[in-house]
């Protein structure tokens, strides 16, 4: 067999016996077209009957010549579609039962496929969890070219959900998806019934080239994602997980994920009221699993299931166990996780594995996860993983059910994860939503024979600069916050708080280090009170910026910077 790339296209020709029998009348499936462009790039082997223009080669134009057998013929009839993996993509973990019911189990599972039909309704399933209390009801949305049709607790064993109905035909994606947690049971999709004219109307959605698996807590689950407040209970009506951090990270890294979080659970601990172990309540027990309840807890196949990333976001209900005795329960927790990452790496052995947590605060348990990283990294040898902080959500952000994230705080989240996966992969990170100033370095210097102090504040991150003398002119005094990373056609909100004396006119700019190219340039007016300052700034140029303030020619001034930010934001 010869192999030719023709530009971006794997061309593959091979003679074709005299016995072979060409297909072109036939009727072919979404797995004959998949296994087709399969074979001409060369990850699987040829099957009888590629040769579908029985030309006595299987070529790209066997490809085309199957694609128009999938064209309208004009005569309309209805079709059932049932919901295997040869006709729908299955995210997540999720299990196709002998009733022909595919079972969206964990946190954001899903089905996704496209139909090309006039009329288009799908078969809802539920289990037991529809007849519990309302507030346990599974929820699961659908979605048709990415709108949202239908959001709703699922409160019935079986409903029929129209999709579209059009007088011509059309070609439409679809989503059902999973939006509360696995704790709550599992929403079911059986079958599709459709009005087309085409054999094939109905192929799975197209497999991505980043694939991330998640494991987390309730975080994870978008746990009160969409509650009214901190002080409002658990719902499974606003748990939401597309607005949860995995799921818009991976959006934002046009991924596909899984998930598999549980509210309240953790690694050597689930989260405890009194302070014991809570022993009943770990992930690393149900990891194995599909689910963790009842039918659902069948063998997950790892086997067909290969993550490029692995992010794991567990602690925070470890630390009602551990923060009454860190010394010892900390250390436990540690080796409990370093464990948990060993069975992670054994059956992800090629996956970047991306350790966090912060979110909720519990930042005492960081230097465990420390610790349990760099246990594993000894003992397996295995150096392609990383830990981090992740931003702590805070008031003037809102909060959700119980004092869990809110979705601008998991947006937030979803931004600096996102960054993180980028340069760990040596993929180019769009730094959208990342505070690209969050690891500045602050100094002054001065000349002319002014003379100044300073000091920073590592309590709220405040800078504060008093000068003596200032010197013959601005430029004599001059502050830097630097150390700011921009991309060249990159817009930034610039903000930041100044206290100064009312009157002081304090010019500043945003310049490249290497060159001294300014970006952005203003001045400030003082206020005699802290003062919040925002603008606009597009850079021309990709850079290591920094921003300088210029204080000279002015003596007995005192000045303080907090909280400055440079986001990036298109």
């Amino acid at each position: 067999m010869k192999r030719i790339l023709i530009k971006a296209t794997a061309v593959v020709s091979v003679a074709v016996t005299a016995g072979s029998v060409a297909f072109a009348a036939s009727r072919y499936s979404a797995d004959d077209l998949k296994n087709l462009s399969g074979y001409l790039l060369g990850e699987s082997q040829m099957q009888e009957g590629q040769d579908v223009d029985a030309d006595g080669m299987v070529d790209v134009y066997d490809l085309v010549a199957m694609r128009k057998t999938f064209e309208g013929t004009g005569d309309f009839s209805e079709q059932i579609v049932d919901m295997s993996e040869k006709n729908v993509k299955y995210t997540g973990r999720n299990i196709y039962d002998k009733n022909n019911v595919a079972w969206l189990v964990q946190s954001g599972s899903a089905v996704e496929f496209s139909v090309t039909a006039k009329s288009a309704e799908i078969t809802i399933n539920g289990d037991g969890f529809t007849e519990s209390d309302e507030k346990y009801r599974p929820r699961y949305a659908v979605l048709v070219d990415d709108e949202v049709i239908l959001d709703e607790v699922l409160s019935v064993k079986e409903k029929t959900v129209k999709l579209f109905q059009d007088t011509a035909s059309r070609t439409a994606e679809i989503k059902v998806i999973h939006l509360s947690e696995a704790n709550n049971g599992a929403v079911g999709v059986s079958r599709l019934k459709v009005n087309s004219d085409v054999p094939v109307p109905v192929a799975p959605a197209a497999k991505k080239e980043l694939s991330i698996e998640f494991i987390g807590d309730s975080i994870t689950c978008a746990y009160g994602v969409e509650g009214k407040d901190q002080y409002e209970g658990f719902k499974t009506s606003t748990e939401n997980f597309m607005k949860s951090y995995a799921y818009l990270t991976a959006k934002q890294l046009n991924a596909d994920y899984s998930a598999v979080s549980y509210s309240g659970h953790g690694i050597v601990s689930g989260y405890s009221q009194n302070g014991d172990a809570e022993t009943g309540s770990l992930v690393p027990d149900y990891y194995n699993y599909v689910g963790k309840l009842g039918d659902y807890k069948v063998a997950w196949d790892f086997d067909s299931h290969k993550y490029d990333v692995v992010v794991i976001n567990l602690g925070t209900n470890d630390n009602t166990y551990a923060s009454k005795d860190y010394e010892t329960r900390g250390v436990e927790y540690a080796e409990k996780y370093a464990e948990f990452l060993s069975r992670i790496h054994e059956v992800n052995p090629d996956a970047y594995i991306i350790c966090t947590i912060g979110t909720m605060g519990c930042t005492e348990m960081y230097p465990y996860i420390e610790m349990a990283v760099d246990s594993f990294k000894k003992s397996s040898g295995y150096e392609r993983i990383t830990s981090y902080v992740s931003a702590t959500h805070t008031q003037s952000d809102g909060m959700g059910s119980d004092w869990h994230p809110s979705e601008k705080t998991q947006q937030n989240s979803a931004y600096v994860l996102a960054d993180k996966i980028c340069n760990a992969l040596g993929m180019e990170s769009d730094q959208i939503g990342i505070d690209v100033a969050s690891d500045a370095e602050y100094s002054t210097v001065s000349s002319d024979g002014a003379m100044v102090s300073d000091y920073f504040s590592d309590w709220d991150h405040s800078y504060h600069i008093t000068t003596v003398t200032g010197g013959t002119k601005k430029e004599s005094i001059q502050s830097f916050v630097s150390g700011i990373d921009l991309k060249k056609g990159g817009k930034y909100r610039l903000g930041f708080q100044i206290e100064t004396g009312e009157g002081n006119e304090i010019p500043f700019v945003v310049r490249s280090r290497s060159t001294g190219e300014i970006i952005f340039e203003d001045t400030f007016s003082g206020t005699g009170s802290k003062t919040p300052y925002e603008a606009e700034i597009q850079s021309s140029v990709t850079a290591d910026a920094e921003i300088v303030f210029l204080l000279g020619g002015v003596d007995s001034l005192r000045m303080s910077i907090y909280e400055v930010k440079v986001v990036k934001f298109e």
